[in-house]
């Protein structure tokens, strides 16, 4: 087995892998979302994006494999940071570097091994987005490529901690994250020719929650939105906030037919969303109703059934409670719509 040599660079590399300050950080999506995706396009049953510290290699996302870390001494990744290209090999027992690895005559029995370096603005080679088999393979020019792309977008997310494309509140990517990594979502699209699409979504009348009820709910009826997409849509699609009430989906792989399952499947899951909430739901209408009497109320836009009650200096400390919270939910779910439109020359109705 050949220890990896050092990087010319190492002072600088370390200091830059640190100062991200994501070493032994939680999981994240956006970072799972892309080893999912490598793991289905490439068939594998281990799809890593590993990070390589001072003396060993960590993973910030880890598909197919219970190790969180591995030491630097039989890491394949430190020895892919020591060039620009990919490092492939298709078969471990049949190169010297790997054959007598304890990785390859054990657990997890690496057999294939291809690993695209992940680099930062600086230049310092962080670690690795890599593909591992248990049995040998090749890969073509195409498949280079698009692991080459799926590397780009985990350096966009290794930017996006210091460039903060990350939205705070619903922890979805910010206009300029979504656009980064739609982009190259959309590269792949065109290079295997696949069809994709473009959502918009507009919570109508956000404004007047806020004015009703007070921003700290319409900050919980954004999250509450966030987290419908996210539980709804597939972990290859992209989705971000644009700002305000507006949020964006990139679908990959996805015609007009499965976008139209997309929206009703939506539909579906924020109705049931409000349905579990239904024994509050009802008692908040009785107060709703009651309140129209003693206090009058506001009509809401398109006859929507849950009245938005009027807000004065007396009274708008005691809607801010549970009650009141469950009528505004119920109120955004009835007030969402889906609007299908076009952008960077995508329809959502036809294929790229």
């Amino acid at each position: 087995m050949h220890t990896p040599p050092i990087p010319s660079n190492e002072s600088t590399r370390l200091d830059t892998l640190r100062a991200l300050h994501i070493l032994d950080t939680p999981p994240e999506e956006r970072f799972d979302r892309l080893t999912r995706l490598a793991k289905r396009l490439f068939g594998v049953p281990i799809a890593l994006v590993s990070l390589v510290d001072a003396n060993r290699q960590w993973f910030k996302s880890c598909i197919g494999l219970t190790a969180s870390e591995t030491s630097r001494d039989v890491s394949f990744c430190a020895h892919a940071i020591l060039d620009d290209d990919i490092l492939a090999v298709p078969d471990t027992l049949a190169d010297e570097r790997f054959h007598d690895n304890p990785l390859v005559t054990e657990a997890p029995n690496i057999r294939f091994y291809a690993g695209c370096p992940l680099t930062v603005p600086n230049g310092s080679r962080l670690g690795t987005l890599c593909l591992i088999d248990v049995k040998p393979r090749e890969l073509d020019d195409e498949e280079r490529e698009l692991l080459r792309d799926l590397a780009r977008m985990a350096e966009q997310e290794l930017a996006a901690v210091q460039l903060a494309t990350l939205d705070d509140l619903t922890l979805l990517s910010n206009r300029r994250g979504f656009s980064a990594l739609a982009q190259h979502a959309l590269n792949v699209c065109k290079r295997l020719d696949r069809p994709a699409s473009l959502l918009f979504f507009d919570l109508n009348d956000f404004k007047q929650i806020n004015d009703t009820f007070g921003h700290a709910e319409g900050d919980r009826a954004l999250k509450t939105f966030a987290d419908v997409l996210r539980g709804t849509l597939r972990e290859s699609d992209v989705i971000g906030r644009l700002g305000g009430d507006e949020f964006v989906v990139l679908l990959s792989d996805t015609d007009a037919a499965a976008t139209q399952e997309v929206t009703e499947r939506l539909t579906l899951h924020s109705t049931s969303a409000m349905r579990r909430r239904n024994a509050v739901t009802a008692f908040a209408s009785a107060w709703a109703r009651s309140s129209t009497t003693r206090r009058g109320t506001v009509p809401s836009p398109n006859c929507c059934p849950l009245p938005m009650p009027r807000c004065t200096a007396t009274n708008r400390r005691r809607r801010r409670g549970p009650r009141a919270r469950r009528e505004y939910l119920r109120w955004v779910a009835l007030r969402c719509h889906w609007l299908h439109t076009a952008a960077r020359g995508i329809i959502a109705r036809s294929p790229l």
